[in-house]
């Protein structure tokens, strides 16, 4: 449902927070850059240093956590166009089951990740680390929650707390344009639903606005960090739900650029230049 493209960039906002811990860039930054190019277990290697460094920072398990569900969205068919354009599986989910030593993994970072950043803003309410931390680590779980095991009713309450959060940490930090990913998924995806659908949702709380979401992306996808390449491939699938082709080429085009050979990047760019069967769009 809704819930499970509010979430997923929650991811799923997945990533930390340049400017505030600058000490953190050369370690994470390399950790994030692995896991873009599907380098995985390179990936949680440089997360793993960076937690034996740093072990009461709850980001390193953030960043953890975030492989694991990068990994599972890649071997799924998470993050492509025919997923993405396809209503049917866009609000139907996976097919196949998740891998039970990648969902341990994920439930363990996550879980160590949750309980440091809550340790630290009960005497920090404020920090900014532990904000974003706390943010990606519950809209994760949303993330998996929904499009993994398909629980619905729980990933639109993990989805409210990700955005409560992310709306926090924007108070503290305006500069983090990684939370507008969070943010602009959810707007986006919910105003692509049907009325009727929206209109429920409105009780609990929830809105949704398709231009808002495409500008939110847009702000992660060019001021964003570590987040930025998520946000830009985002951003690519929800231009090409709009039409928008030269938008969603020069997405695609700075992400092969970026990372050369990366075959999910390369194979959607190469998609652009095929004809493509009609999908249905929520009005």
């Amino acid at each position: 449902m809704v819930s499970r493209w509010m979430a997923l960039a929650v991811l799923t906002a997945t990533f930390p927070l340049g400017a505030a811990r600058a000490d953190h860039t050369p370690p994470l930054d390399a950790g994030f850059r692995l896991m873009y190019e599907l380098r995985f277990a390179d990936a949680r290697a440089q997360f793993a240093s960076w937690q034996q460094a740093h072990p009461e920072d709850p980001f390193g398990y953030t960043a953890e956590a975030a492989s694991y569900l990068f990994e599972e969205f890649y071997r799924q068919g998470v993050l492509t166009s025919e997923f993405f354009l396809n209503d049917e599986k866009l609000l139907g989910g996976v097919s196949a089951k998740a891998n039970e030593a990648q969902r341990t993994g994920f439930m363990a970072a996550n879980r160590r990740a949750r309980e440091l950043a809550q340790q630290q803003l009960r005497s920090s309410p404020r920090d900014a680390n532990a904000l974003l931390a706390l943010t990606l680590s519950i809209g994760m779980l949303a993330d998996y929650a929904a499009l993994i095991e398909k629980k619905q009713l729980e990933s639109l309450r993990y989805v409210r707390e990700a955005e409560r959060q992310a709306k926090q940490l924007l108070g503290v930090a305006p500069e983090n344009a990684d939370a507008y990913l969070a943010l602009g998924a959810a707007n986006y995806i919910i105003g692509c639903l049907p009325m009727y659908k929206r209109f429920f949702l409105w009780f609990g709380g929830i809105r949704g606005d398709r231009k808002a979401g495409m500008e939110q992306l847009r702000l992660a996808a060019t001021r964003g960090h570590y987040l930025k390449p998520f946000a830009k491939m985002l951003l690519a699938l929800a231009a090409l739900r709009e039409k928008q082709i030269d938008l969603a080429r020069s997405l695609l085009t700075d992400l092969n650029r970026e990372f050369p050979g990366q075959p999910l990047f390369v194979r959607e760019l190469a998609l652009l230049d095929k004809p493509r069967g009609a999908v249905a769009s929520s009005p």
